[in-house]
């Protein structure tokens, strides 16, 4: 066995190009079926740590954004971040520090 054995084989620059770009490629068609899903309530309550029976009642009281398909509720993408972004709380500036 020689040195020359040991090296790596050449690599192709203009292969490594195609390869990167037909990732970015998957990367974005993932991105956008991910944001053509629409969650059941079951699903969506999994996703926010609540349960069904929640995502139901708050959508049926209208305190959570939806859309209908048929006569099924769902949830996108943008819905739950919408419900966990209206869900934050910021800490008073009357806050005693935990030592």
């Amino acid at each position: 066995m020689t040195r020359t054995d040991l090296a790596p084989p050449a690599v192709d620059s203009a292969l490594i190009e195609r390869l990167a770009a037909a990732v970015e490629t998957l990367a974005k068609l993932a991105d956008a079926t991910s944001e053509l899903q629409a969650y059941t309530p079951a699903k969506a309550a999994e996703l926010l740590g609540k349960t069904e029976n929640w995502v139901v009642e708050a959508i049926q009281d209208g305190r959570i954004p939806c859309t209908y398909v048929g006569k099924s509720p769902r949830l996108t993408a943008a819905h739950i971040r919408w419900v966990l972004d209206r869900g934050e709380r910021m800490p008073s500036k009357y806050a005693v520090r935990a030592a």
